[in-house]
């Protein structure tokens, strides 16, 4: 195995995709789950009765406005994680962030995901890749049972050789959390997890770790200082969408998280286009232009000298920010949008150019 490795470019730990397991068809999971999605209605009925309603059917026609070169593929299928995780390599990637529901809870459109956390751990440590939890906002969510679902975590796969741990400035390795939508929960809730001396505190116990806050509006900036997070991301590819996902903020934020002792995690993505399942939300499309979007972000990310850099997405087909492999594809008057003149491995092959800048970056800035 050590030197079927050789083929693929050095794995940056420095660099984490967003992994979403939640893709299911009939074959492994007795129907399509997530590819069949549905069209969501605008909040304003006015808007929203101008607009088609309904669910997709797969396999031809899909909740995304890309179409895998794995076609509607499950996520349990052990060929398709190994085809990801090479995927994943070729792209110099070195930690997948997998969305995570707690044991027994899912999504509003699938199944519960937490059983496949070992298959996906295997086949991550196979290939030499690491494992973060990308922790959903899931129905009930505070301090009490976040400290129950990171004890779980921990117990049930801190020891897996693939459970990614994050050197700290103390010379400490801890996991690290994405913390998603974390502003759903009032400061003074994260703050009993997170500070020493909160109720549920994590803080000198064997559950403490680098929790991650998604920075969206500038305001959550003292919110998540207030709260105790260690360190925010961005998560949306869209350039202009929310303050935390403009580019050209990200230097001041860095600045902010280092004044304050955060890890700095810009989230940069390839392009974005959900229409497939917000049939009205056309405005925050991006275009790829071949590639060009993706390098703007990566070079506006590299530029802020971050810590980390996390990549929306490997594959969130619905809101097409994936770099997954993609084919061209007609169905009747559907035609889906491709990677061409590019290859499908197009995406790939930017991030591993990236991860590779980075990497020599950080080392310049280390010296």
């Amino acid at each position: 195995m050590e030197n079927k490795m050789q083929e693929f470019p050095e794995p940056n730990y420095n660099v984490h995709a967003f992994y979403y397991v939640w893709y299911g068809n009939p074959q492994f999971d007795g129907k399509y789950v997530h590819w069949d999605h549905p069209l969501l209605p605008h909040w304003d009925p006015k808007v929203a009765s101008g607009y088609p309603t309904g669910r997709h059917q797969p396999p031809d026609d899909i909740g995304a406005n890309f179409y895998p070169a794995l076609g509607p593929y499950s996520s349990k299928d052990p060929s398709v994680l190994e085809e990801h995780m090479r995927q994943l390599r070729t792209a110099a990637v070195g930690v997948l962030a997998v969305s995570w529901y707690p044991h027994s809870m899912n999504d509003d459109n699938g199944e519960e995901i937490d059983n496949l956390l070992p298959l996906v751990l295997d086949a991550a440590d196979k290939y030499q890749l690491k494992v973060v939890f990308h922790i959903e906002p899931y129905k009930g969510r505070d301090d009490a049972n976040m400290r129950e679902n990171i004890k779980y975590i921990v117990e049930r796969y801190g020891n897996h050789p693939a459970f990614y741990r994050y050197k700290t400035s103390t010379g400490k390795f801890l996991p690290l959390y994405y913390i998603y939508d974390s502003y759903l929960q009032t400061p003074d809730v994260w703050a009993q997890l997170l500070k020493p001396n909160g109720i549920s505190t994590v803080r000198d116990t064997p559950y403490d770790g680098i929790f991650i806050a998604l920075l969206v509006d500038e305001r959550h900036k003292k919110d998540i200082l207030t709260a105790g997070f260690d360190g925010l991301y961005t998560y949306f590819a869209t350039n202009g969408f929310t303050y935390g996902s403009s580019h050209h903020n990200w230097r001041s934020i860095k600045t902010f998280c280092d004044y304050n002792n955060l890890v700095f995690i810009p989230s940069v993505g390839p392009g974005y286009i959900d229409t497939s399942i917000r049939p009205w939300n056309s405005q925050n499309t991006r275009n790829r232009i071949n590639g060009k979007y993706y390098e703007t972000s990566f070079n506006a990310a590299v530029d802020a000298r971050p810590q980390i850099i996390s990549i929306t997405s490997f594959n969130e087909w619905h809101e097409g920010t994936q770099i997954e492999k993609a084919i061209p594809k007609t169905w009747g008057k559907t035609v889906y949008l491709d990677y061409l003149p590019h290859k499908p491995t197009a995406y790939l092959e930017i991030t591993q150019k990236w991860a590779r800048k980075f990497s020599d970056e950080q080392k310049k800035w280390l010296e």
